[in-house]
C-alpha cells in the first residue's frame, strides 16, 4: 500500500530547534539570575539576536472599557481574536481580564514582540534640568490669579443679565395670553350675534 499521503516530519530539523529553543531559555535564565545577584550578564554572541530599541512610553492610551457592557457570543472554537476577554493583535494572545491585560502589554514578551527591550534609556543632566523647568514654565502659564472682587462683579452682572431675560420672558408671555384671549373675545362676538 502507498501510505505517503501522510504528513511526514523532519525529525531533525525540529530536535534542532527544540535544543536552540532550550539553549536560549536556559541563557536567559542564567543573565536574569545574575542580574538578580547585581551581576552583569554574560557577554555572548550578540549577533544572532536583532538589536532592539529601547523601552519607550506608550503614545496611545490603553481602553479598557471598549466591551464593558456589551453582549458576546462565545465560540469555543475559531481564532482566538473572537474569544471572550482581552486580545492582543501583536501576540495573537487572549487574557481574561483587564489586570491580566495590562501586566501582559508591559511585559517581556510582548515588548520583544513589539522589538524593545526592557532596557530604558539614561537621562542625561541637562535633559532633567531641562524637563522640570519646561513643567515649571507650563505650572505658571496654567495658574490663573484670581481677584476676589472681579469676580464678584461678574456674578453680579450675570445675575442681573438673569433677572432682565426672566422679565422680558413674562411680559412676552403676557402680552401672547392678551392677544389670545382678545382674540377669543372677537369669535365669541360673532358667535353671539349668529345665534
Amino acid at each position: 500500500k502507498d501510505t505517503s499521503f501522510r504528513r511526514t516530519w523532519d525529525r531533525d530539523e525540529y530536535e534542532r530547534r527544540a535544543r536552540e529553543r532550550n539553549r536560549q531559555e536556559r541563557e536567559q535564565d542564567e543573565d536574569e539570575d545574575r542580574r538578580r545577584k547585581g551581576l552583569k550578564p554574560l557577554h555572548r554572541d550578540r549577533s544572532v539576536q536583532p538589536s532592539r530599541d529601547l523601552l519607550q512610553a506608550r503614545t496611545e492610551k490603553v481602553n479598557l472599557t471598549l466591551t464593558l457592557g456589551k453582549t458576546q457570543v462565545v465560540q469555543t472554537s475559531g481564532s482566538a481574536a473572537k474569544q471572550p476577554g482581552f486580545y492582543c493583535k501583536v501576540c495573537d494572545c487572549v487574557v481574561k481580564d483587564s489586570i491580566a491585560y495590562l501586566d501582559h502589554i508591559n511585559g517581556k514578551k510582548h515588548q520583544r514582540n513589539l522589538g524593545m527591550s526592557m532596557h530604558v534609556e539614561r537621562s542625561t543632566l541637562e535633559q532633567v534640568k531641562a524637563r522640570i523647568a519646561m513643567l515649571k514654565e507650563r505650572k505658571r502659564q496654567s495658574k490663573k490669579e484670581y481677584d476676589l472682587d472681579e469676580r464678584i462683579e461678574e456674578i453680579k452682572r450675570q445675575e442681573d443679565e438673569q433677572k432682565r431675560q426672566r422679565k422680558e420672558r413674562k411680559k412676552e408671555k403676557r402680552k401672547q395670553q392678551q392677544q389670545t384671549l382678545a382674540g377669543n373675545e372677537a369669535k365669541v362676538g360673532v358667535d353671539a350675534d349668529m345665534a
